[in-house]
């Protein structure tokens, strides 16, 4: 898994690589200073390159359908029949059967809160006549109010599913949702009571999605909008993009133990990975990206006493120490720049 370079392990790259011979007591007016008297050049050294550096991390992450939300009973009765956990729910299907009567899924987003009949106005009538009209059933204007011929199309609705033909839509007929959704569990089975505000079902979109869960400090990898890649258990890499974004605090389970922050992640796919319903998979992130910049290796950098890090040029027989500044660090390289370097030159490397 690759990591970004923070300061301390820029720290700890210089320790190990024996930096501190190389820490400078004088200032540097010019921006560089010759080595010491005597000294030689390094047993190792390395060219300043010009390249695209890209800070990128891989985590591990779950091939699925996403979270999963709660389905409550709007009717009283016996659950008479339930779709299989699996099952795909269009507009106009039946999301469950409560005394051997259907329940309909809608396109909304607006929850159902009120029956609807002749005389009512708002945005839950345009709602209803929208799919009404979709689902074949005319003969009205698309507005926000239900009129006689709004009525006369749901009696027509009514007729066809087998319920009795009122012209008026219970509350608990109809349950809206954005778009069709999937059955992911059953938590009543047929034969078992509905209650008004009790779970029946548990949904979830149609569509797969990858969802990695991140620790807080990773955070600056979880932009909205950004490309990712995705590899599959057989190796496949997908192409994917970070559709959402979301902060939650697990609590603690033990009293005195600090709450856990968490960055939860949600990828999609232009094409949806084929064969795969659930699977293991990993995430590769890019952060960001600094391109045709200069780079070194990073156990290149020396602290210098007075702050920042500087670079042992080689020049020939000679050296002298040029500081520098640094930009991003990614694949054991640094951005660096001024002390007048340029592609090509040498610079130390301790061993």
């Amino acid at each position: 898994m690759n990591r970004r370079w923070t300061t301390a392990a820029v720290a700890g790259v210089l320790a190990a690589g024996g930096a501190a011979a190389f820490v400078l007591v004088g200032g540097l007016p010019d921006g560089n200073t010759p080595a010491q008297a005597g000294s030689s050049p390094p047993a190792a050294t390395a060219e300043v390159t010009k390249q695209t550096l890209v800070d990128k991390e891989s985590h591990d992450g779950a091939l699925g359908y996403g979270d999963t939300t709660a389905l409550a009973a709007s009717l009283s009765g016996t659950v008479t029949w339930m779709p299989a956990a699996g099952a795909t729910v269009r507009r106009g299907k039946p999301l469950y059967k409560v005394d051997n009567k259907p329940v309909l899924l809608m396109y909304g987003t607006m929850p159902a809160y009120r029956s609807l009949s002749s005389g009512d106005e708002g945005t839950d009538v345009k709602q209803l006549e929208k799919n009404l009209w979709a689902l074949g059933y005319r003969g009205f204007t698309v507005d926000d109010e239900y009129t006689s011929a709004t009525a006369d199309a749901v009696e027509e609705w009514q007729d066809d599913l087998g319920l009795d033909e009122t012209g008026t839509v219970e509350l608990g007929r109809v349950v809206f949702k954005p778009r069709a959704v999937r059955i992911a569990s059953h938590t009543v089975e047929p034969g078992g009571a509905a209650q008004q505000g009790a779970e029946l079902l548990q949904v979830s979109d149609t569509g797969r999605v990858a969802t990695v869960q991140l620790d807080v400090d990773d955070q600056r990898l979880a932009k909205n909008g950004a490309k990712v890649e995705v590899t599959l258990p057989d190796g496949t890499v997908v192409p994917g993009r970070i559709t959402d974004v979301e902060t939650t605090v697990e609590t603690a389970d033990n009293p005195g133990e600090e709450d856990t922050t968490k960055v939860n992640v949600t990828i999609t796919f232009d094409k949806t990975p084929a064969g795969l319903n659930q699977a293991a998979v990993t995430v590769l992130f890019v952060a960001s990206q600094a391109k045709d910049v200069l780079t070194v290796p990073v156990n290149a950098l020396l602290a210098l006493a007075e702050g920042g890090y500087g670079l042992q040029v080689v020049d020939g027989g000679t050296t002298r120490i040029v500081a520098v500044r640094t930009g991003l660090f990614a694949d054991g390289q640094v951005e660096v720049s001024g002390g007048g370097l340029t592609e090509g030159m040498k610079v130390g490397v301790p061993t």
